[in-house]
C-alpha cells in the first residue's frame, strides 16, 4: 500500500501486472468475484500439439482462497467435480500420480514436464527486446502525460503468441556454430517456455522505474539535473539490487510448496490456455478481436485527443453552472470531486487503474465504496467546515501552499544546497496542504495497520503453517522436476549485490544525494523485510508497504533534505518491491519449468535494456517538450510526478517531525494508525459469524487502498473506471458470459494498445499544430476548480 503522495503507476498495488488481472484482488474474494469457470478447462499438458496461433481458447478456472475458511484449500470455482475428475483435476489421492500438496497448484500447474524443450532461443530474444522497447518507450512516454496510460504484460502474453508461431514458420532452420556452441534461428515449433521467458522479459522492468520519480523532480523542481550517465546508474542500481535479495530469497520463497505465490498461478493459467487447448469452435479469434478494438481503438482516439478533447471529461455540473465555484470543485476531474462528469475517451477510463475489464466486479465495488466515502462523504465534510483552513485551497490537489492560501515557492525557505534553511522557514511560514490531501495521509496510514491486521485475521494460521512447511522444504513435484535443470549460484547474486552496492554509495556519495551509511541503513531494510514480507504475499497475495516506515527513518534522520528523501526511499523501499516482483516471476518460472539460468539472463537483460529505453526517453520528454510539468505544458502535465515532489518536500525538507508535530494542525491524523488496526476487527467477526452474508463481499484493505492514490488520480477516471467495469463484469459477463470469458481480455488489449499507439503517433504529427479555439477544443470547463477555495471565489481568467 503506498501513501498517497507516492503514486508510481508501476508500483501502486492497485495497478494489474503481467497477467493483466490486478495482484491485490486475487487473495481472499476470488470465490466471489468472476465465476468463470469453464465448462472445457484446461486437459493436462502432457498434450504436446503446438496450438494455432488464434487460439480461441475457454479460459482455465479462477480459483479462490476464501477468508474464512481453517484450512489453505483453495477450490474452483466450477464446484463441478465430474468435469474435474474427466479432466484430471479431481482430488488427489494415493493411487494417483505425484502432485502438489495444494488443490489451488495442482488445478493450475502441470506436474509433467519435458526437459528437452528448447527456451532461451533466438525467438525470445527477438521478440523481448522488441516487446520490451515498445513496453518500455509507451509506459515511461504516457507516464508524463495526464492520462497515464500503461501496456502490461497481457499484451505481450496475447501478441507473443501468433508472433512467435509466424516466426517459427518463416525462420530459416539451418544450424550455426559460434565457438563451438551449435545454434539456430528457428529450432522448431513455438512452445510455452519460450512464451513465458519473452513475456518475462518484457515485463522485468517495463513500468516507469521509481528511480526516474526523483531524477525528473532534480532536473525540473530542484534545478539540479544529475546527469544522463548518474541517473542511469541510479536507476541500475536500485532495479538490479532486488535481484539480489530475490535470488538470495528462493530457499524461503520459491522452492516451498508452502509458498503459492496465486497471482503467478493466473499467469500459468493464461499461458497453459493458449498452448493446450485445440478446440476453436470456428469463431472469431482472440487475435482478431484484438485487431478489430486495436484500430478501432487507435482511430477514435484521434478524436478526444486533438480534436474535441472536451470529450475527454464532459463535466456535467461546470455546464450547468459555470461561474459557480462548489458547482465547479464538485464537477470538476482534476481540482474536483468527479461528480456527474462523463467521459467517451479510453483512455481516462485505463490510464490511472488499469483496464476495468481486468477487475472483479465485487472488488470494483469495494474500491468505489472507498472512493465514495473518501471523496464524497468525508472530503466535502471535512473541506467545507473550513477544517485545518483548507477552504482557502482548492479541494482537490497534491500543490502546497501557504496559510494565505497562496503557493509555496519552496525556493524562500532553502539554503543554496537545497537543504531547508529554519531562519527562512520561521519567516516564510509553515507549509499547507488541502484538506482531501491530509487526510489521504491518515488513511494512508490506517491502510497499512488494517492489512497487517486483515492478514493476521485471515491467513495467520495458514502463514504460520507454511512457514514452518517451508523451514523443512519437503520437495514437492515441482521443486523435483527443476533438479533437472541447473541452478543459479549464489555468488552470481553475490557478486551483483557487491557491484550495485558499491555503485550505489558511490553515486550518492559523489553526486551528493544522501551520505554512504544511510546506503548502508537503507540496504538494510529490503535485507530485513524482504523474506518476512514475501512470505505473507506468497500465501496472501497482499504486499504490506514499507514507503512509511522510510519516510519516517529517513525523516527524522535526516530533516530538511529532500533529495536524501527519496533516495532513501527508492534504495530502502522499492529495492524490496522490485525483489518481490523478481521472486513472483521466479515462482512462475518454478511452475513453468523455466531452467533457472534462462530466467536470470532474460530478467537482467530486460531490465538493463527497459533502464537505457525509459531514462532516454524521460530526458528527450524533459528537455523538448515546453513547460513540461506544467498545466501550460497539457497533455505532460507529470501529474505523479507532481505529487512525488510534494511528498519530497513535505516528507524531507519540511520533515515529519514539522509536518505531524504536536504542534502541527495535522498531528490528529497519526491517531488513524489506531484506527486502522482496529478497523478489521468488526468486519471479520462479522464474516465469521454471517459467513453467507454480504460481509463475506467487503474486503477492507482493497476498500481503503483507493485512498492510496488520491491525489493525483483524476476523481471522474475513477467513477467512470467503475461505470465500465459495471458493464463489462458485471452486465455482460452475467448475461453474454461465453462472449466474455472468449474476448473480454483481448478487447481489453487492443483498446490499450490502440490508444497507446496513437497518443505516440500523435505526438509526433501533431507536435506544433493547434486546432482552432473553440468549445470542443478546451479539454477544461471548470475553470474555477483549480484557482482557488470556496472561501476565496475566484472568477475565470479573462
Amino acid at each position: 500500500m503506498h501513501d498517497p503522495i507516492d503514486n508510481d503507476i508501476e508500483e501502486h498495488p492497485l495497478r494489474y501486472k503481467e497477467n493483466g488481472i490486478d495482484e491485490t484482488e486475487i487473495s481472499g474474494i476470488l470465490s466471489t468475484h468472476f465465476n468463470t469457470a469453464s465448462e472445457t478447462p484446461s486437459p493436462g499438458v502432457g498434450s504436446k500439439k503446438l496450438s494455432f496461433p488464434d487460439s480461441d481458447a475457454t479460459p482455465a478456472p479462477d480459483y479462490g482462497i476464501s477468508p474464512d475458511k481453517e484450512s489453505m484449500e483453495l477450490t474452483p470455482l466450477s464446484g463441478d467435480d465430474s468435469m474435474n475428475e474427466k479432466h484430471g483435476l479431481k482430488q488427489q489421492t494415493d493411487d494417483v500420480e505425484e502432485d502438489s500438496p495444494y488443490e489451488v497448484v495442482r488445478h493450475s500447474v502441470s506436474n509433467k514436464d519435458d526437459p528437452s524443450m528448447y527456451s532461451l532461443t533466438f525467438r525470445v530474444w527477438l521478440l523481448g527486446i522488441i516487446f520490451t522497447g515498445v513496453l518500455s518507450f509507451v509506459n515511461q512516454f504516457f507516464f508524463y502525460r495526464q492520462n497515464q496510460l500503461s501496456l502490461g504484460g497481457s499484451v505481450v502474453q496475447l501478441l507473443a503468441f501468433p508472433a512467435g508461431y509466424v516466426l517459427s514458420r518463416v525462420l530459416p532452420t539451418r544450424k550455426f556454430t559460434t565457438f563451438g556452441w551449435v545454434w539456430t534461428l528457428n529450432p522448431g515449433p513455438f512452445n510455452i517456455k519460450e512464451h513465458v521467458l519473452i513475456s518475462i522479459f518484457a515485463t522485468a522492468s517495463s513500468g516507469s522505474p521509481y528511480a526516474i520519480d526523483v531524477v525528473t523532480i532534480k532536473k525540473i523542481w530542484y534545478k539540479s539535473d544529475l546527469g544522463f550517465v548518474a541517473s542511469l546508474l541510479f536507476i541500475l542500481t536500485s532495479q538490479i539490487m532486488g535481484y539480489s535479495f530475490a535470488g538470495l530469497a528462493r530457499k524461503f520463497l520459491v522452492y516451498p510448496a508452502a509458498m503459492i505465490w496465486p497471482a503467478s498461478l493466473i499467469s500459468v493459467t493464461l499461458f497453459r490456455t493458449f498452448h493446450e487447448i485445440q478446440d476453436f469452435g470456428g469463431k472469431m479469434s482472440r487475435t482478431k478481436m484484438f485487431w478489430i478494438c486495436f484500430i478501432g481503438s487507435f482511430l477514435w482516439y484521434f478524436v478526444p485527443n486533438f480534436l474535441i478533447p472536451a470529450l475527454s471529461y464532459i463535466a456535467l455540473l461546470c455546464y450547468m453552472a459555470p461561474n459557480n465555484v462548489i458547482a465547479n470543485q464538485l464537477g470538476d476531474s482534476y481540482n474536483g470531486l468527479g461528480i456527474l462528469n462523463f467521459t467517451l475517451d479510453w483512455s481516462t477510463i485505463s490510464s490511472n487503474m488499469g483496464s476495468p475489464i481486468a477487475y472483479p466486479w465485487a472488488m470494483a465495488c469495494n474500491l468505489f465504496a472507498g472512493f465514495v466515502v473518501v471523496m464524497w462523504i468525508i472530503t466535502p465534510i471535512g473541506y467545507y467546515s473550513n477544517t485545518w483552513g483548507t477552504g482557502n485551497m482548492p479541494i482537490y490537489t497534491a500543490h502546497l501552499y501557504r496559510i494565505n492560501g497562496s503557493a509555496y515557492d519552496i525556493h524562500e525557505i532553502m539554503t543554496s544546497d537545497q537543504h531547508l534553511d529554519e531562519a527562512k522557514y520561521a519567516e516564510y511560514g509553515p507549509v499547507r496542504m488541502s484538506f482531501q490531501f491530509a487526510i489521504s495521509y491518515g488513511i494512508g496510514f490506517a491502510a497499512i495497520m488494517t492489512l497487517l491486521v486483515y492478514i493476521g485475521l485471515h491467513y495467520g494460521p495458514e502463514i504460520y503453517q507454511q512457514l514452518r512447511q517451508s523451514r523443512s522444504i519437503n520437495e514437492d513435484v515441482h521443486l523435483k522436476l527443476m533438479r533437472h535443470y541447473e541452478e543459479v549460484p549464489h555468488w552470481w547474486y553475490i557478486v551483483l549485490f557487491v557491484i550495485t552496492f558499491a555503485t550505489s554509495i558511490a553515486i550518492c556519495e559523489i553526486y551528493h544525494m544522501m551520505p554512504w551509511y544511510w546506503v548502508v541503513v537503507a540496504t538494510l531494510v529490503p535485507l530485513v523485510f524482504t523474506i518476512p514480507i514475501g512470505i505473507i504475499q506468497a500465501v496472501s497475495n497482499q504486499q504490506p508497504g514499507l514507503n512509511v516506515i522510510t519516510e519516517f527513518i529517513i525523516g527524522y534522520g535526516m530533516p530538511g533534505n529532500p533529495i536524501a528523501n527519496v533516495t532513501f526511499k527508492v534504495y530502502g523501499y522499492i529495492t524490496m518491491t522490485q525483489a518481490l516482483n523478481l521472486v513472483s516471476d521466479l515462482k512462475l518460472g518454478h511452475y513453468m519449468k523455466i531452467p533457472p539460468r534462462n530466467m536470470f539472463v532474460v530478467q537482467l537483460a530486460g531490465t538493463i535494456l527497459a533502464s537505457f529505453i525509459e531514462l532516454g526517453v524521460a530526458y528527450w520528454l524533459m528537455n523538448t517538450v515546453a513547460n513540461i510539468c506544467t498545466p501550460e505544458g497539457y497533455p505532460f502535465t507529470c501529474i505523479s510526478a507532481n505529487t512525488f515532489y510534494s511528498a519530497s518536500v513535505l516528507w524531507g525538507l519540511i520533515g515529519p517531525g514539522k509536518l505531524f508535530g504536536t504542534s502541527s494542525p495535522y498531528h490528529p491524523v497519526l491517531y488513524l494508525f489506531f484506527v486502522g488496526a482496529v478497523l478489521p476487527v468488526p468486519v471479520w467477526y462479522m464474516q465469521r459469524k454471517y459467513p453467507n452474508s454480504f460481509w463475506r463481499h467487503i474486503n477492507l484493505p482493497v476498500a481503503i487502498s483507493i485512498a492510496g492514490a488520491m491525489p493525483p488520480m483524476p476523481a471522474a477516471s475513477i467513477v467512470n473506471w467503475f461505470i465500465a467495469c459495471f458493464v463489462f463484469n458485471y452486465i455482460i459477463h452475467k448475461y453474454r458470459n461465453t462472449w466474455w470469458q472468449r474476448y473480454a481480455f483481448s478487447l481489453s488489449a487492443g483498446l490499450d494498445s490502440g490508444v497507446a499507439i496513437s497518443g505516440i503517433v500523435q505526438f509526433g504529427i501533431f507536435t506544433k499544430a493547434k486546432m482552432p479555439q473553440w468549445w470542443g477544443a478546451d479539454a477544461d470547463h471548470c475553470k474555477l476548480a483549480p484557482t482557488g477555495g470556496f472561501l476565496n471565489r475566484v472568477s475565470p481568467p479573462a
